[in-house]
């Protein structure tokens, strides 16, 4: 099974605890031409700009909690090579193909949600892409050529979960699972069609970007999938499922200004689709809060300070949090993967 659901619940955590201290700058854009990269089909899209994470003190035990074992091998992998992603890498962009689920299931209507997935990403920054591939031609490590590109395997080069690497320039590395590398190449070269011929996540696209230093949006089978993890509880009632199988996507954000906000909008079905599921993940939350005072009552403060609103076919939910209520959850492992 290849990279599991880490990046979204555990990871909207690692993204807005990155950003306690970036008040100190404005939010970025990330680019049309970087966004024009990726292949059309993508189910989630996100940003993170983490060179203003490395500020905050904490960042590293919350990196360390959160990141899985086969990411760390990967950035000693890099490391050995001369890149360094804790101080060469400002910008990250990334986006997952769904395994597990059908084209005819992952729209709405449905109840399916990944089970797997491949990713695809380029980290922005500034390299020297001569020498790091001499280093793996020295290394003699399993590549492949496609376009005049050479990928170079993080493994045999064969097996399911191995991640590629290659450079597209010199302020651009692009990493991830052979097939989507390879059609990323075929969106540049103008044989696939990119992310921006999409004409349903493109538009959200622009809406997220450069509205929070940290941002994602979510298809409909990656949006059950954020339903399911932000809010589990509320599975327990038995209309839940057909709400949330009409949700068509979602937008997060994060920002900060004297605190952090994070920021969930789910597109529902329809407007009564949103005031019902709203009522729905208040009660949920509830439960949730009721169940953490006991173990673990910062996170039930947590919970407890998120505000759920309904406006016309959006759900929104907000979670703020201060710096040493983050500080305090990481201690407590709340944020641990559990694969």
């Amino acid at each position: 099974m290849r990279m599991m659901t880490w990046r979204l619940a555990g990871g909207i955590a690692v993204a807005a605890a990155m950003l306690c201290t970036a008040q100190i700058s404005s939010a970025q854009s990330l680019g049309a031409d970087t966004i024009s990269l990726f292949p059309k089909n993508v189910g989630e899209f996100a940003y993170a700009n983490l060179k203003q994470a490395r500020s905050q003190k904490w960042f590293p035990q919350l990196q360390e909690q959160m990141l899985p074992d086969r990411f760390r091998q990967f950035e000693k992998f890099l490391a050995s090579a001369g890149v360094d992603p804790n101080s060469q890498v400002d910008e990250l962009a990334w986006g997952l193909v769904a395994e597990g689920i059908s084209a005819k299931t992952e729209g709405t209507g449905s109840t399916d949600v990944p089970t797997g997935e491949e990713i695809v990403g380029v980290a922005l920054g500034t390299y020297n892409p001569n020498s790091t591939e001499a280093f793996f031609k020295q290394q003699k490590l399993p590549s492949f050529k496609a376009r005049g590109y050479t990928m170079y395997a993080f493994g045999t080069g064969s097996g399911a979960s191995d991640l590629f690497f290659f450079f597209l320039d010199s302020s651009t590395a692009a990493f991830g699972h052979r097939a989507v590398l390879e059609k990323m190449i075929e969106v540049r070269f103008g044989s696939e069609e990119g992310l921006m011929r999409n004409e349903t996540l493109f538009p959200l696209i622009n809406e997220a970007n450069g509205s929070g230093v940290v941002w994602a949006v979510l298809n409909p089978a990656y949006t059950r999938l954020a339903m399911q993890q932000l809010a589990p509880e509320v599975g327990q009632f038995p209309e839940a499922a057909k709400l949330v199988g009409r949700m068509q996507n979602m937008i997060i954000n994060v920002e900060a200004s004297s605190g952090l906000d994070g920021k969930f909008q789910a597109v529902c079905g329809s407007t009564d689709d949103a005031n019902t599921l709203g009522q729905l993940v208040q009660a949920g939350f509830l439960y949730k809060k009721y169940q953490a005072q006991k173990d673990n009552p910062d996170l039930a403060a947590l919970i407890d300070q998120a505000r759920v609103t309904p406006a016309g076919d959006r759900l929104t939910i907000r979670m703020s949090l201060s710096d040493d209520q983050m500080a305090t959850l990481i201690r407590k492992n709340t944020f641990a993967l559990k694969m």
